[in-house]
């Protein structure tokens, strides 16, 4: 399943990391995935100092969004990374990598996520394709918007034509590991809270005790 967020950052914190990226260093993206021979853009320097800034800022909208609390039941969020994307550059067609080294630790990458930056006008090409089946999804979000989708799909950068993609990705660790399983839980959530005071207290009880164990058993997987 695939999750838009609408207004995931505020303006305020879009206009911080544009400017953040301004002042960071950048390097080659590949020094990250040197085998992958499809991967050509830049990504912040992890060594410069106002990188952790950039990093809290998109964790802290992870942490205030219900709606993707409630879609990804995370355990662990690897730090955001800012990416940009030049003429000419892009990301061919590639699964991420199912462990995700980080300083702590190592993750498993359940779920993806791209978070864009910029006017999608501001520059040509540079789609995030996301392969789902036989039809590819192609998506080019506004500045704040939030694209999740499940670490196993195929995806890709289409190469930028002119200005420069900006956005920060990142990569998450569910309890629920088993994407069918999650997909259940969020609908269950949604199901309770579309219906809300229409339901009796009892359906509404008896709704929320599945939801509850089915969260039980399936985070012990």
């Amino acid at each position: 399943m695939i999750l838009e967020l609408r207004d995931f950052l505020t303006q305020s914190e879009v206009t911080r990391l544009v400017e953040l990226s301004r002042q960071l260093k950048f390097v080659e993206g590949r020094l990250s995935n040197p085998s992958n021979l499809t991967k050509d853009n830049l990504q912040a320097d992890l060594g410069d100092p106002k990188y952790s800034e950039s990093v809290e800022i998109v964790r802290a909208a992870f942490a205030r969004s219900r709606e993707f609390q409630d879609f990804a039941f995370p355990t662990r969020i690897a730090p955001p990374l800012l990416c940009r994307y030049e003429p000419g550059m892009k990301y061919g067609a590639h699964a991420d990598a199912a462990r995700i080294v980080l300083v702590n630790g190592t993750l498993r990458s359940d779920i993806s996520c791209t978070v864009f930056l910029v006017d999608p006008m501001s520059y040509a090409g540079g789609e995030l394709v996301i392969h789902a089946g036989t039809r590819p999804i192609v998506m080019k979000g506004y500045p704040g918007e939030a694209i999740c989708y499940p670490s196993t799909f195929l995806h890709e950068v289409r190469p930028v034509t002119s200005g420069a993609r900006l956005v920060s990705i990142t990569f998450i660790e569910s309890i629920i590991a088993d994407e069918h399983k999650r997909t259940q839980l969020y609908e269950l959530n949604e199901v309770g809270a579309l219906e809300g005071l229409k339901m009796s207290w009892e359906s509404r009880v008896r709704l929320e005790v599945v939801r509850q164990n089915l969260l039980r058993m399936w985070s012990g997987s």
